[in-house]
């Protein structure tokens, strides 16, 4: 029966493209266990025909007595799972030289992703020593043979790749529980898999068009993509506009590496987004919150001479002042004229473009002008406290990793429903809320402003909706404007952005029954960074980093406890574009400018931004936490309140506090003193506004607030 290995392996390299890779780091002169997560009941026979020959299979007896034929075929060894022994006949099998191949997971994927991982693999690892080997079994989960067909398109044949990783061990912890070491082993475990699994997903040259292509194959083009205000598209839809808008623009852009979106989250949006990726064109998001010169300054800064928009938009949002402004540097092309312009002709060729899937141009790189060409980056601006913006330039590789890496940790699929009414010029809009469910097969509702509080919990109940997103500003106002039934069908809501407040956390799971998970990111980071999840959450942290993610804390000085925050990845900005300079390489560590806390579980704690401290008598005060105290005594939900700090001749700086309606300092005063806390948390004064400044994000506009008060001190001083 030699003769049937071979046979089988040409079979499925034939039958389903199979690509296995890492097998030269099989090492079997050590103890060993591999270790695949498990996807469907082709895994073993995709296993017994490409690992050596000495490795043996742990098969439960119930499978060992169904498949007893195929099992003769390779070595293996039954054991009872509901037997307290089968552990130690596994850890004398280890010992004894053999490799075993078992699954962490116990069992089948039932979510698509991977599920828990049982301490029985973890307690042989420690009294074996064993090398650990971490395989990555990724696109069997579309067969036929997985056990998640009701959440995803399946096929009979469906492309299928193995990743064998790095082999590492968890040495034993003299003083600690064994209960604990087997938790920790267990984590590492199901971290190592997370990561290996990321690795067989990542490729080289992506470009978001043809993954579009590519999903729509996957979940059937006529499935649906994505619904907004004015109509739904399914991805054949979306794809044959995006092709015909696509041959309209192309004259417009034919010498242009860049163009301008000023538009709300919705169809349009989108159609345009993979209109410029097909050209090879690359977007920049423009910011249409950010006021008329922050628009003039980020076209500067990308060179940009054509800006997108629409007609009913700008007349909708009061951008008309702003779009005549822009108009006398820049193009202004409205997708109104745009589609009224689309004849037959265009339709014919949009259709046969479809028909022959032609695809996007090879990526390119930036430019010595800084403007992107070859369709192979986005351009965001940055809302930081720079007087001009900086264009933050991602690429296809960057989007496309922070879209597998969300896809490694949480068990989203095609029978989710995003629901998403962030703006695309904010990353979390664009990655989380756009790109991630078009290029998973996740259908996703676009709605055009989040701050809509008390429709866009009817829309969400009304579209059953599971996911939704937001910073804990439009979360908030979602909780309090939404009826308790409205988000009965929502399985994750996500906070981003800004901090999760506590009572917003507490709000959705007193009144939904709702856990928010809350995560960290930037824009640089296209731009998760880390995330609770429901494998791995802790409350009150920012959650883990991301599977390929690496980290550093860099000291503070003045600051005691955590550092700031550097990090590597394959989601890192290729660089920024600076006014006036260009296009600027990101270094190799990318410092995220905030001040965090890890713990020995990996869990993050935001600080503070560092650019949110107060130097007052030498002393390092954190604003973010002068906010929080503030919140905590006045307990008032519909405060709003920002803290910001302004020059001081004695002690360097002072921190005034922004308010929307009157409160006693007297009584912070004395909730400071009842804590224990420093003084030098105490603001210097309180300023009363009418409505908090917000950045389109839905976070207080700080830099308007520190204009403001400066504008105040200098008035103060004249009188």
């Amino acid at each position: 029966m030699s003769f049937l290995i071979p046979l089988l392996r040409a079979l499925l390299r034939i039958c389903f493209r199979l690509n296995i890779s890492g097998l030269e780091k099989l090492d079997f002169r050590q103890p060993t266990i591999l270790m695949p997560n498990h996807v469907s009941l082709l895994d073993a026979v995709l296993l017994a025909a490409f690992l050596p020959e000495e490795a043996a299979f742990v098969v439960n007896t119930k499978i060992a007595a169904r498949f007893r034929l195929l099992l003769k075929l390779r070595s293996h060894i039954t054991v009872d799972p509901l037997n307290p022994y089968s552990v130690r006949t596994m850890v004398k099998v280890v010992q004894s030289g053999v490799p075993l191949v078992l699954f962490p997971e116990g069992r089948i994927t039932t979510t698509g992703s991977i599920m828990k991982i049982y301490p029985g693999i973890a307690y042989i690892a420690l009294k074996t020593g064993a090398r650990l080997v971490p395989i990555a079994i990724d696109g069997a989960e579309r067969s036929k043979l997985s056990y998640i067909g009701r959440l995803v398109r399946t096929a009979w044949f469906p492309r299928i790749a193995v990743h064998i990783g790095d082999a590492f061990t968890v040495a034993p912890q003299p003083g600690v529980p064994m209960k604990r070491q087997k938790e920790r082993a267990a984590d590492a475990i199901l971290l190592a898999l997370q990561d290996v699994l990321l690795r067989a997903r990542l490729k080289p040259g992506v470009n978001l068009f043809n993954e579009l292509l590519l999903q729509a194959s996957r979940s059937g083009w006529g499935s649906p993509a994505c619904e907004d205000l004015s109509q739904a598209l399914s991805y054949r839809k979306l794809a044959a506009a995006s092709y015909v808008f696509a041959r309209k623009l192309r004259p417009l852009l034919a010498d242009q590496g860049a163009a301008g979106l000023l538009l709300p989250s919705s169809n349009g949006h989108v159609i345009a987004l993979f209109a410029l990726f097909r050209l090879g064109v690359t977007p920049a998001m423009l910011n249409f919150s950010a006021g008329r010169q922050s628009l003039l300054d980020a076209c500067e800064t990308a060179s940009l001479r054509t800006v997108l928009t629409s007609r009913e938009f700008a007349a909708k949002a009061k951008l008309e002042p702003a779009i005549e402004a822009l108009a006398q540097r820049c193009r202004i092309v409205y997708l109104e004229d745009v589609k009224a312009e689309v004849g037959p002709a265009d339709k014919l060729s949009g259709l046969l473009d479809l028909i022959l899937r032609r695809k996007a141009p090879a990526a390119g790189t930036p430019s010595r002008s800084g403007s992107a060409t070859g369709g192979s980056e986005a351009i965001l601006f940055t809302s930081g406290s720079e007087s001009k913006p900086k264009g933050v330039v991602l690429g296809h590789e960057q989007l496309y990793a922070n879209i597998q890496q969300a896809r490694v940790v949480f068990d989203f699929t095609e029978a989710d429903k995003m629901f998403n009414a962030l703006p695309m010029f904010h990353s979390f809009g664009l990655t989380v809320g756009t790109l991630l469910p078009l290029l998973t097969g996740m259908p996703v509702y676009l709605y055009p402003s989040p701050l809509h509080y008390r429709v866009i919990p009817e829309v969400a109940y009304d579209r059953n909706a599971t996911i939704i997103i937001g910073t804990s500003t439009f979360l908030a106002g979602y909780g309090r404007a939404a009826h308790p039934f409205d988000f009965r069908s929502i399985r994750y809501a996500v906070a981003g952005g800004e901090k999760l407040k506590d009572e917003v956390r507490e709000l959705w799971s007193r009144k939904f029954g709702i856990r928010v998970l809350e995560g960290y990111g930037t824009t640089e980071a296209a731009p998760v960074v880390s995330i609770n999840t429901p494998l791995a959450s802790k409350q009150g942290t920012l959650g883990r980093l991301l599977p390929g993610l690496r980290s550093r804390i860099s000291p503070v000085p003045g600051i005691d406890s955590g550092g700031s925050l550097q990090i590597q990845g394959p989601n890192v900005m290729k660089g920024y574009l600076l006014h006036g300079q260009g296009f600027v390489p990101c270094p190799d560590w990318y410092d995220c400018g905030d001040v965090v806390e890890t713990d020995d579980e990996g869990f993050l704690t935001m600080k503070a931004r560092l650019k949110r401290f107060a130097k007052i008598g030498g002393e390092m005060i954190s604003l973010q936490l002068v906010e929080e105290l503030a919140a905590a005594c006045y307990r008032d939900s519909s405060l709003a309140l920002a803290a910001v700090s302004v020059p001081d001749g004695r002690k360097g700086e002072r921190i005034v506090l922004y308010v929307t309606k009157p409160v006693r300092l007297q009584e912070l005063k004395a909730y400071l003193a009842a804590r224990g806390s420093t003084p030098l948390l105490l603001p210097s004064r309180t300023e009363t506004i009418d409505a908090m400044p917000l950045l389109g994000s839905g976070k207080p506009d700080y830099v308007a607030l520190k204009r403001l008060a400066g504008e105040i001190e200098i008035a103060g001083a004249e009188a």
